[in-house]
C-alpha cells in the first residue's frame, strides 16, 4: 500500500532539485540587479527612507546577512539523494526503517554543515569571499570558530553514518558515503581546491549521485538478516538523476560571481566558458534531464508514476531555462 507514496516521493525529490535551483539563482540575480543599476546609476545609490534620512542599498541588516550565511535550500541536498535511496529501497525491498532515516538524514546535515562552514573559510583564504558580507568568516570576525565547527559537524555526521552502516551491518554503504565525503573535501580542501581547476562539477555528480543516492538505498533496504541488497536498475537510474540535479545546481550558483572567480583564479565552467554560453549548457541540461527521465520511465527503469509526477515539473523548468537566458547578461564575461 506504500508503495506507490515511495514512488510518489521519489518523482517529488528527483524534481525538487530544478525548484530549489530557480529560487537560488533568482535570489542571486535579484542581488546582481541591484549591483548593476548602481554600477549604471552611480548617483542614484542613496535612497531616501520615510524619516528623510538617506539609507545605502548596500546597508543589510545582520539577520538577513545571517540567514544568507546559512544557506538553507543547500541542505535539499542533504534531504533529496536521502529520500529517493529510501524510496527506491522500499519500492525493491518493502522495508523503511524510519529511525534510521532520521539518523541519516541528521548526519547528512552536519555534513553539509560541514561543506558550508569549510567552504566559507577556505573561500576567505584564497579572498574568493573578501567582499562577501554574508561569508560566515567576516560575519564572525574569525575563521578559526566556523573552521572547528565545521570538522566538529564532520566528525559527529560520520560517527552517525558510521552507526547506521553498522546497525544495518552494510559496511559496502560506508565506503560509497565515505568516498562522497571525500569528493567533497578535494573539491574545496587545501591542497587540492580541484573546484579552482574547474572539476567541481563532476566531483558534485559522483558524491551526491551514484556514492550517496546508492549508499542511501544499501543502508535503507537491509536489516540484520537481510545483508545483501542488489544494485538494481532503478537505484542506478534515479542515483543518476540526482546526481545530474545537484550539479545543475552547483553549475548555476557560479553565474553571480564570475568576476569574483577570475580574480582569484578560481576556473570555474562558467568562468570559462562566459555566461551566455553557460545559459545555453543550463539548457541542454535541463532538456536532457527531463529526457532521461521520460527514457527511464518508458523503459521501465523507473516507475512510470515518475513521468507522470515529474511532468509536472516541467513548467518550473521551462522558468529556469527562461530566467537563467535572461539574467546571464548581469555578469556576462568571456574569457580567452
Amino acid at each position: 500500500m506504500l508503495k506507490p507514496l515511495t514512488t510518489t516521493l521519489s518523482s517529488l525529490c528527483l524534481g525538487l532539485g530544478v525548484r530549489i535551483h530557480h529560487v537560488y539563482f533568482t535570489n542571486q540575480c535579484d542581488l546582481i540587479r541591484c549591483q548593476h543599476q548602481q554600477h549604471v546609476f552611480p548617483n542614484n545609490i542613496a535612497h531616501i527612507s520615510a524619516d528623510g534620512t538617506h539609507q545605502d542599498p548596500n546597508d543589510v541588516s545582520k539577520a538577513t546577512l545571517i540567514w544568507r550565511a546559512i544557506k538553507l535550500p543547500i541542505y535539499s541536498v542533504a534531504l533529496v539523494p536521502l529520500t529517493v535511496g529510501g524510496a527506491v529501497a522500499y519500492l525493491q525491498t518493502g522495508l523503511f526503517s524510519a529511525r534510521r532515516y532520521m539518523t541519516l538524514l541528521a548526519s547528512s546535515v552536519l555534513i553539509i554543515t560541514w561543506l558550508n562552514l569549510s567552504n566559507d573559510v577556505y573561500d576567505f583564504d584564497t579572498g574568493a569571499d573578501k567582499n562577501k558580507k554574508e561569508s560566515v568568516v567576516n560575519l564572525v570576525g574569525s575563521r578559526s570558530g566556523p573552521l572547528i565547527a565545521a570538522y566538529s559537524s564532520l566528525a559527529l555526521g560520520f560517527i552517525g553514518l558510521t552507526w547506521a552502516s553498522a546497525d544495518a551491518r552494510n559496511m559496502r554503504s560506508l565506503l560509497l558515503l565515505g568516498c562522497a565525503i571525500f569528493c567533497g573535501y578535494v573539491y574545496q580542501c587545501p591542497p587540492f581546491r580541484l573546484s579552482y581547476q574547474g572539476l567541481g562539477e563532476p566531483l558534485c555528480f559522483a558524491a551526491f549521485g551514484p556514492f550517496a543516492t546508492t549508499a542511501f538505498y544499501l543502508l535503507l533496504g537491509s536489516t540484520r538478516e537481510i545483508i545483501f541488497v542488489p544494485l538494481t536498475h532503478t537505484v542506478l537510474s534515479a542515483s543518476v538523476l540526482v546526481g545530474l540535479t545537484t550539479t545543475l545546481i552547483l553549475f548555476c550558483s557560479h553565474f553571480h560571481q564570475v568576476e569574483e572567480d577570475i580574480a582569484v583564479g578560481k576556473m570555474s565552467p562558467l568562468v570559462k566558458m562566459g555566461t551566455e554560453r553557460g545559459s545555453m549548457v543550463v539548457k541542454g541540461a535541463v532538456l536532457t534531464l527531463y529526457s532521461l527521465l521520460f527514457g527511464l520511465g518508458l523503459c521501465k527503469a523507473l516507475p512510470l508514476t515518475c513521468i507522470v509526477l515529474c511532468a509536472l515539473t516541467l513548467p518550473i523548468g521551462k522558468l529556469v531555462v527562461n530566467f537563467v537566458e535572461e539574467n546571464h547578461k548581469y555578469k556576462s564575461i568571456e574569457v580567452g
